[in-house]
C-alpha cells in the first residue's frame, strides 16, 4: 500500500498543497519551521483520526480558517481508493471515500496504514503510562479498524462513571446524605465487558510483538538486549470472560476509595506496559541512547507485525535521523530502506542516509518544490 497524491487545504501552516508521491522514499528536506512535519502529519491523520504531535484538532487548522481538509489517492495492489477528511474543531469532522459522503470518519481507518517513527517516540520509553497505552491501542486499531469503536465505548462509560463519582464525592464532602449509588452497578458491568476487550487485545497485542521487538533491538544495539514488555494491570488472565469476571470484582474492591476520590481507579486506562532490558525497566536505568533503541524497536516491530498481517504500511521517519548517533542512523536506515514507501523528513539533506535514495522535495515557506 502507498500515497500516490496528497492535498491538503488550510491544514496547518498550507493554504493549499499538491504532493504527488511514488513507491520507494520520499524525502521533504528544509529548514525547521518549514511545514516538513506537517506532510507527513497529515499522512499520519488519515492511518489514525489523530496527531502525533497535538491532541485536538484545533492547532491542524491554518490560523483564520474555519475548517481544514487532507485528502490523499492510495493504491493497493490494483485497487486506488481516494480517501478525504474534513476537519471542523468544535463540530463533527466529515469523512468521503471515493466521493461519497455517506460515511463516518472512522469508516476511512485501514485504508491508509502509517507507522511513524519521530522524537515524539522517546516518551514511549521515558513518559508516563498514558503514551504506551496509546501506542497499544493505535496498533490495535491498525490491526483491526473496528477497535476504534471499543474505545470509544469505554471512553464514554468512563466518562458517565466518573461523573456519577465525583458527584458522590462532591455530595459526601458537603456533608449530605450519600447519593443512590444503584446504578454504579449497571456501569461497573458496562465498563467491564468493554474493558474486558481491550484488555484481551491488549495482551494478545504483547505477546505478538514482543519477539519481533526483541529482534528489532537487536538488529540495531546487537548484543544489547533482551528486552522484555510485561503488561502490568489489577486484573490477571487472557480470555475476555475471565477478565470481565476479574474487572468486576475490582471494581467491587476499588469502591469505597473510588467514591472517596471521584474517580475510577480500575480499569484499562490505569495500566502500564513495563519496557524492561535485560532484568531492569528501561525507564530509568536505560542511557539515552538505549532508551532511543527501545523506541525504535518497538515501532520496527509494529511495521514488521503490520507488514506480516498482508498490508505493508507507510513508513514516516520524521527529523529522527538529526538524534541518533551515526551507528543507530545508518543501521535504521539499512533496515527502512526497503520500505514500500517511505516517507523522510530533514532540516539538511546530510541528515538523510545515502541509503535511502529516491525522490526529494525541498520545503520552503510553505511551498513543496520537487528537485
Amino acid at each position: 500500500m502507498h500515497v500516490t497524491h496528497l492535498s491538503l487545504a488550510d491544514f496547518r501552516s498550507y493554504a493549499r498543497a499538491e504532493v504527488p508521491l511514488d513507491p520507494g522514499v520520499t524525502a521533504f528536506v528544509g529548514p525547521n519551521g518549514q511545514g516538513k512535519t506537517n506532510l507527513v502529519e497529515a499522512v499520519g491523520y488519515l492511518a489514525s483520526l489523530g496527531s502525533h504531535r497535538v491532541s485536538s484538532d484545533a492547532p491542524l487548522v491554518r490560523m483564520g480558517a474555519e475548517r481544514a481538509v487532507v485528502r490523499a489517492q492510495v493504491r493497493q495492489g490494483e485497487r486506488q481508493q481516494l480517501v478525504e477528511l474534513e476537519l471542523n474543531p468544535g463540530r463533527a469532522n466529515r469523512a468521503r471515500i471515493n466521493r461519497s459522503s455517506q460515511v463516518k470518519p472512522r469508516d476511512v481507518l485501514g485504508i491508509v496504514r502509517t507507522v511513524l517513527f519521530a522524537p515524539e517516540d522517546l516518551a514511549l520509553v521515558k513518559g508516563d503510562p498514558g503514551e504506551r497505552r496509546k501506542f497499544l491501542d493505535e496498533l490495535i486499531t491498525a490491526r483491526s479498524p473496528r477497535m476504534a469503536g471499543v474505545r470509544s465505548d469505554y471512553e464514554r462509560v468512563l466518562k458517565q462513571r466518573n461523573t456519577l463519582l465525583k458527584s458522590a464525592a462532591m455530595a459526601r464532602r458537603h456533608g449530605g446524605k450519600g447519593m443512590d449509588l444503584s446504578t454504579l452497578d449497571v456501569w461497573d458491568q458496562h465498563l467491564a465487558r468493554v474493558g474486558a476487550e481491550l484488555l484481551a487485545r491488549r495482551l494478545e497485542l504483547i505477546g505478538t510483538l514482543q519477539p519481533l521487538a526483541d529482534k528489532a533491538y537487536e538488529q540495531l544495539a546487537p548484543g544489547g538486549g533482551p528486552v522484555a514488555l510485561e503488561y502490568k494491570g489489577a486484573v490477571t488472565g487472557s480470555a475476555p470472560e475471565e477478565l470481565y469476571g476479574g474487572l468486576l470484582e475490582a471494581l467491587a474492591e476499588a469502591r469505597k476509595q473510588e467514591i472517596e476520590r471521584g474517580v475510577t481507579l480500575v480499569g484499562p486506562h490505569r495500566d502500564d506496559l513495563v519496557l524492561k532490558l535485560g532484568q531492569l525497566p528501561a525507564k530509568g536505568y536505560a542511557s539515552h541512547g538505549e532508551s532511543w533503541s527501545y523506541a525504535l524497536s518497538l515501532r520496527l516491530a509494529s511495521y514488521d507485525l503490520l507488514k506480516s498481517e498482508g498490508n505493508e504500511p507507510v513508513l514516516v521517519l520524521d527529523d529522527v535521523f538529526a538524534e541518533l548517533d551515526v551507528k543507530r542512523r545508518a543501521r535504521l536506515a539499512e533496515l527502512v530502506a526497503p520500505g514500500e514507501q517511505v516517507l523522510v523528513t530533514a532540516a539538511v539533506e546530510e541528515d538523510v542516509p545515502g541509503v535511502l535514495e529516491g525522490a526529494r522535495f525541498a520545503v520552503s515557506e510553505g511551498e513543496v518544490a520537487r528537485v
